[in-house]
């Protein structure tokens, strides 16, 4: 085993790495004020972006599923890597050199399963790509050539060539330090009966990459006649790659998808290649798969789900492409992006268009046509007979459910007049109403009914109610006005401590009433009080939380956004005031109780102490009422 990697490395890691870069190569961050930014998260479906990340702070937090952390963190939830693997992923990034506590620097064979596996992927694309000027190679560059694309365009894509003998990427890997578990675990060899073989044998190679960049696996091409397998063979389901949740070209696209606000969904390599090259930039493909749920949460972090996004579809004019077409229908309400789609007149995929009529041809075709609602309908109203009352009535059958799926109630109206027009029905309003009791069927049988009551703690956040589920923990009733003050305080002290100080170090734990926030309360002060606090003074209080739980809150409160327009002295001074002014009063009720139960029999020092402590009080509170943080 590999020793700990040094701390201060470590640190180093989390310093170099900006937290918002890291999170933007996975979606599209938006402005969100207070310094800090927002976007869909990641971890959770939602519709409203409740994910924010705090770059001063290198932190993020999403208030509807709770997840949050730091730069580290992130990386270690969304690609499932363990804390040194992430670690060496950073310092790879940042070009930092890790030093490890135990055994000096760490070999590369001990290194984690999932970053192996990414470094042969990116070994054997290297690989691959050096083949393609080989004398054997001339077929695939031959079959580039054809199709419009030149060396440029192959390097630009990273298209290689695997060569047709039995074993040469399994040498070469082998001769880089792969063992041979590893090679079959990727993917990029197979068993054979002397041993591991290549699993990609004379064929043009496109490098598959995550959102992230990283290659995780291969499609290939067949060149030749004598290729007994199919078409194109793609990587098997392995550690790193599962078909269902990669787009091909995405790393490519992500940032000009995020930047339009459109994503162009095309049907192969090609078709992606063609488009770019065409100044296309938001195309992507699928990977031997059919375009479905997880392809379109990836869509939906880029897209934001704003009004304005677009998602167009080109499918082949031929039955398969049709198909295509009704598959991705069945997915269009996961979108609150409008969805087209885009089929040549003579039925050619953009790369055959490109070749015959040239750049402007594929543009052209890409510009959004069809709503593929309507195209949906009319292929499903088309297999019917509508010049007869069984034929229409047949077609509204089948069309009416699926309008019914549509969630907007506008919408849903406007496409079922749409509808009633396509099928050819005058009574316009009596479709309208077929759809409308179908889709109320549909609510009845598939509703959860009404929510079973449940104590959970409630925050006061920027999220959407139904979109916060928060974690376990004693409750917070936030429209209690002391709640939400001591919230606010504890949130300058993590994010502007300077603001809160020396003050906020001179307060009590019980001074904050929600267990949950006298527990933050009490990380600070185990971290070392706000009072002139480090640059690493946040990561200092996670430390010193005592559970993940606490360790959550830390996090959400030093990310969440400061409820003020104008965040000074003057803002933190009234939180500060409010807070002690609140423990004023507190301490009040309790001295009140207890003269009333000493009565005029008690103790006449105890009595006189109890009236001298409640004078004191009750002369602090006025000050405060009165001149406000100057009293403190």
């Amino acid at each position: 085993m590999a020793g700990r990697i040094n701390d201060d490395d470590v640190k180093a890691v989390r310093d170099a790495v900006p937290i918002d870069a890291v999170v933007s190569e996975y979606l599209q961050l938006r402005n969100a004020g207070g310094g800090n930014l927002k976007g869909l998260c990641p971890f959770h479906d939602e519709k409203s972006p409740s994910f924010q990340v705090s770059p001063s702070k290198g932190l993020f937090h999403c208030f509807g599923c709770q997840e949050g952390g730091d730069t580290i963190a992130f990386v270690m939830k969304i690609d499932h890597l363990s804390f040194s693997e992430t670690v060496e992923r950073l310092a790879a990034k940042a070009g930092i050199t890790l030093r490890y506590e135990e055994g000096g620097y760490n070999p590369g064979h001990q290194r984690g399963e999932r970053i192996r596996l990414i470094e042969a992927h990116k070994a054997a694309a290297q690989f691959y790509s050096d083949q393609l000027g080989g004398a054997e190679a001339e077929i695939g560059r031959k079959f580039l050539a054809e199709r419009g694309f030149d060396q440029a365009a192959a390097e630009h894509f990273g298209v290689g060539y695997s060569p047709a003998g039995w074993d040469h990427l399994t040498r070469y890997l082998r001769g880089k330090g792969f063992s041979d578990k590893e090679l079959i675990l990727s993917g990029l060899s197979q068993d054979g009966r002397r041993g591991p073989i290549d699993r990609f044998r004379g064929r043009l190679m496109w490098p598959i990459r995550d959102v992230g960049g990283e290659v995780v696996g291969f499609g290939a091409r067949k060149l030749r006649d004598d290729d007994n397998g199919p078409k194109y063979l793609n990587t098997p389901e392995t550690p790193i790659y599962k078909k269902s949740q990669v787009l091909y070209g995405i790393d490519l696209a992500k940032k000009d998808i995020a930047k339009a606000s459109r994503a162009v969904v095309v049907e192969g390599y090609t078709d992606v290649m063609a488009c770019h090259l065409a100044g296309v930039t938001t195309a992507i493909a699928t990977c031997g798969t059919a375009f479905g749920g997880d392809h379109i949460k990836i869509l939906r972090r880029l897209l934001m789900d704003n009004g304005s996004a677009r998602v167009i579809f080109t499918f082949d004019g031929d039955a398969a492409g049709q198909k295509a077409a009704l598959r991705a229908f069945e997915d269009d309400q996961k979108f609150a992006a409008e969805t087209y789609i885009a089929i040549a007149p003579d039925g050619m995929d953009p790369c055959e268009l490109r070749l015959a009529k040239g750049d402007e041809a594929v543009a052209e075709l890409v510009e959004p046509r069809t709503p593929l609602f309507e195209f949906a309908l009319r292929q499903i109203v088309g297999r019917y007979d509508l010049e007869t009352p069984a034929g229409r009535a047949a077609a509204l059958d089948e069309a009416a459910p699926i309008v019914a799926r549509i969630k907007n109630v506008a919408s849903q109206h406007e496409v079922a007049v749409q509808l009633a027009g396509l099928v050819g029905i005058l009574d316009t309003q009596f479709v309208v109403r077929r759809v409308a009791q179908i889709a109320r069927w549909a609510r009845d049988r598939g509703g959860k009914g009404p929510a079973a009551p449940h104590s959970q703690r409630t925050y006061e956040t920027q999220a959407p109610p139904a979109a916060r589920t928060a974690p376990a923990g004693p409750a917070l009733n936030l429209r209690s006005p002391a709640h939400r003050t001591e919230r606010e305080l504890l949130k300058l002290a993590l994010q502007r401590p300077e603001l809160v100080s020396p003050a906020f170090d001179a307060y009590g734990i019980d001074e904050f009433t929600a267990p949950p926030y006298a527990a933050v309360r009490q990380c600070i002060q185990d971290a070392g009080g706000a009072t002139g606090a480090p640059s690493d003074y946040v990561t200092a209080v996670l430390e010193s939380a005592p559970n993940d739980t606490v360790r959550a809150l830390v996090t959400e409160l030093a990310v969440e956004a400061i409820h003020a327009r104008v965040v000074d002295e003057t803002y933190a001074g009234e939180q500060l005031v409010w807070v002690r002014r609140r423990a004023v009063e507190r301490r009040l009720r309790d001295i009140n109780g207890t003269l009333a139960r000493l009565g005029q029999h008690g103790d006449p020092q105890a009595l006189a102490a109890v009236q001298n402590e409640l004078w004191v009080l009750t002369q602090y509170g006025e000050a405060l009422k009165n001149h406000g943080a100057a009293a403190l």
